[in-house]
């Protein structure tokens, strides 16, 4: 099937641009989600790209901090750009081999939101696909993203396959993405997983909306709260 014969206009993605840096300032994470959204945004996707640092979101666990103890916290407000979203893509850049500060104050928030359930008694993320993208010029790209893939797997968003990409340079301080003569930008191996990243984020939320979501039975948290125990047997009583 031709690229052109995907209809992907009844998706919605977001995008988090995890950087440390404050906006205006160029940010080399959103050099590479550019690319994702290009591709997304072609092919009729509704993309939305927040650079979380500008905003004042509240650190914790809790779906809205102001609840405890926070004089504001703009995260109830993103958590609805969340929950209207198919797709979410978390970006950010490695600083010490790790994730930013910022990427793990928002899955923080996430984990904060995921008691929550459905309409179907499901946890709130079922039926959503998740992914994520990462810059540097230091080591870490895999570590970065295997943490932030079981964050969101583990809250409840479907992983596709090859579902995270990113660019380093060389091993040490050097020029980041955009910099001239980086090569981040030409780099084949970056161009070609955040362009499978982004088709099989596309191809997985679509094969979800057209389900309906993830089947519901055996994973609702209100009916086994009820009694539902979806064929489990507690050998204490066999």
């Amino acid at each position: 099937m031709a690229a052109q014969a995907w209809d992907f206009s009844s998706l919605r993605a977001l995008v988090c641009n995890c950087t440390l840096k404050k906006g205006p300032e160029k940010s080399n994470t959103e050099g590479l989600i550019d690319i994702s959204r290009g591709i997304m945004e072609k092919h009729g996707v509704s993309v939305e790209v927040i650079r979380a640092i500008d905003h004042d979101i509240a650190t914790g666990v809790y779906p809205d901090m102001r609840e405890h103890g926070w004089k504001t916290d703009e995260w109830p407000e993103i958590y609805k750009k969340v929950e209207a979203a198919n797709i979410l893509i978390i970006a950010g850049p490695i600083w010490l081999g790790d994730n930013s500060s910022i990427t793990k104050k928002i899955i923080e928030r996430l984990y904060g939101n995921s008691s929550l359930l459905n309409k179907q008694g499901q946890y709130a993320y079922y039926g959503k696909a998740g992914g994520c993208l990462i810059t540097g010029n230091e080591d870490g790209v895999k570590h970065c993203a295997m943490n932030v893939l079981y964050s969101l797997q583990h809250v409840g968003y479907v992983i596709p396959p090859q579902a995270d990409a990113g660019w380093i340079g060389e091993i040490g301080p050097g020029p980041s993405y955009l910099d001239p003569g980086s090569g981040g930008p030409k780099n084949d191996f970056t161009n070609r997983n955040t362009t499978f990243m982004t088709w099989n984020l596309m191809h997985i939320a679509k094969m979800l909306q057209d389900a309906g979501g993830m089947p519901a039975y055996g994973n609702q948290r209100a009916k086994w709260d009820a009694g539902a125990r979806f064929d489990f047997e507690n050998p204490e009583y066999r």
